[in-house]
This record gives structure tokens, sequence and C-alpha cells, in this order.
């Protein structure tokens, strides 16, 4: 069996709730039914791929070893940022945060596996275009594409986001849901 996993950086409370508030003022209409909160986590994705549950230990211990290396993360949110239709919350790219989406990129690629299905999923609950975001993570979304962000929800028009700094000190272990959503940690890690 597969499972859809990201390693990301889930912010501190004072992040997350802005993101979450930020979602909740997004239109309805518009949203697709993607809002953060409860159990869909405000998050930083560093890696996402398809993994094997028989290698999910050996792979979340190869990251633990990676994020050993690293210390708190000093960040800052930039502005609004959009991809086709999701709105973020843009993460400034420093040096040591790409570094560490570049690690654990490298480490990880052993244990991915190309061909996840929607069964991969938290309920089994994802689009197509979910399944195929993971899939190609790798090539579209990684090293030189590398954009952090925090997704908010999905709107034509971007919200205000303020600029705001903080220190990342905590990274997990995702099950993607719908919309690649964090959906349940399986580990976290203290930086």
């Amino acid at each position: 069996m597969l499972i859809a996993l990201d390693i990301a950086i889930l912010p501190p409370p004072v992040i997350s709730l802005r993101a979450i508030e930020l979602s909740a003022g997004l239109p309805e209409k518009e949203s697709k039914g993607l809002r953060l909160g409860g159990d869909v986590l405000p998050h930083v994705t560093l890696t996402q791929q398809f993994i094997s549950t028989r290698d999910l230990d050996a792979a979340l211990d190869r990251a633990g070893a990676v994020l050993a290396g690293f210390g708190p993360l000093p960040l800052n949110v930039t502005g609004p940022g959009r991809g086709e239709s999701a709105a973020w919350m843009t993460i400034g790219a420093t040096p040591f945060l790409i570094e560490l989406h570049r690690r654990l990129m490298d480490e990880l690629r052993p244990f991915e596996r190309p061909d996840g299905t929607v069964a991969a999923f938290v309920d089994g609950d994802a689009r197509p275009g979910d399944v195929a975001w993971v899939a190609g993570f790798r090539r579209t979304a990684g090293y030189g594409a590398f954009t952090p962000h925090i997704t908010v929800g999905h709107a034509s028009h971007l919200p205000a986001v303020e600029p705001l700094a903080f220190d990342a000190a905590t990274v997990a272990a995702c099950h993607l849901g719908r919309f690649c959503t964090c959906r349940r940690v399986l580990r976290t890690w203290a930086l």
C-alpha cells in the first residue's frame, strides 16, 4: 500500500492562526471546499512523494537524520502569492530553507514511488490533480522550482498578507488529504 507523504514545516501558532483567518476570509464560492483549520493544517511543504507503507519508518528515520543537522530556521512571510488557482502566504526562500528542502529531496528519493493513486490519500479522498501533483512534485515543484508558501485556499483575488517574521521549529511528516493538505501527522521533529 502507498501513502501520499508530505514533510512540512508546521508554523508556530501565530502564523497558523493568521493562515486560518486568511483562509476563512476567502470567498466561499471560490474555495472549492478548501478551508484551513481543524485537521487541515497550515504548513510549508518541504517535499512530497508517494511511498510504500513498508518503507515509511525507514524513510522517516532518514528524514529525522537530515533534520537533526538543522536548528530553528528564521523565516519570513513576505506577502501574498498564487499558483494556478491557489492563494498563499509567500515564505522567503532563505539559504537554510533551500538547503533543508534539497537535502530532504535527495535523501528521500530512494523511497519514492511513481504509481500512487487516490487510495494513497487520507480516506481515499483526492482529486486527479492531487495525485498528479504528488507524483510530479520532484519535477515540477522541487529544487529550482521550489516556492515555499502556506496555501490558504482558492480565490481569484489575493488576500492582504502582511510581512511576518517567525522561527520555524517544528517539522512534521503528514499524510496528505484532498488538495494536498496536511491532514494526519505521522511524526514530528523539533529543530
